[in-house]
């Protein structure tokens, strides 16, 4: 069993947002799912880390968790700045439920083990977060990131950290994030959100102060699920 992970799959296929008018992202659905087979099994599992489906409602989001549903492996998600439909965890897990996809959960103020290794993450927020709403969500969003460690110490396995939005990006930190990181240990963190090859090139990818940090945006990626190290 391996843990596999993957963001931004801006999956539309319950309302009208085409992501293939956006240069790489031709047959992109149709590419993710090829790549997807090939290396995922029923026994792994997938973190899909935001910006799952552009639906703006729960129930305009079937379609795309059918999709994924149809998928190999189990998936676990996390909340993208893109992903409107997010409510609450119980409504969302009440609505896979009553839709027969067991093999989807969601990560928000908890943790799963997987293996030997602990999923724990959340959101995160803008590296420049200065405004008093800005800086309300990101106190927020590192009160989860911190539930959701402190729930990874129960498996006493080694915890890794996936994410929305970057820890930093170019020369700047979320510096909240990044103490966390800090204090629990983190030696892997994952995280999407950035796209193109110029944006790209600013995310920080290997390693800064002791952690690694890996870009895994389904651009970025080839549209292929990324092996967890």
């Amino acid at each position: 069993m391996s843990l596999y992970v993957i963001a931004d799959l801006h999956l539309s296929f319950g309302v009208d947002k085409p992501m293939d008018v956006f240069p790489g992202w031709s047959d992109y659905t149709e590419r993710l799912e090829k790549n997807w087979r090939a290396v995922v099994s029923e026994n792994d599992t997938v973190v899909i880390a935001g910006d799952i489906s552009w639906g703006m409602k729960l129930e305009e989001t079937l379609a795309d968790f059918q999709y994924i549903h149809s998928l190999p492996g189990k998936k676990i998600l996390l909340k993208g700045n893109h992903d409107y439909w997010w409510s609450t965890k119980s409504k969302i897990a009440k609505f896979l439920a009553e839709n027969g996809m067991d093999d989807i959960e969601v990560l928000q103020n908890n943790a799963f083990a997987v293996e030997d290794k602990v999923v724990c993450g959340t959101r995160g927020w803008l590296y420049n977060a200065e405004t008093p709403e800005d800086v309300k969500i990101l106190n927020r969003e590192v009160g989860r990131l911190l539930l959701s460690l402190n729930e990874a110490k129960k498996f006493n396995l080694q915890p890794v950290v996936f994410l929305h939005y970057p820890p930093l990006y170019d020369s700047m930190e979320s510096k909240a994030i990044l103490d966390i990181l800090l204090e629990y240990g983190i030696k892997d963190c994952y995280f999407g959100h950035i796209h193109g090859k110029y944006a790209a090139k600013k995310a920080p990818t290997g390693e800064y102060k002791g952690i690694r940090m890996h870009l895994i945006a389904c651009d970025y990626v080839d549209f292929c699920p990324v092996l967890v190290r």
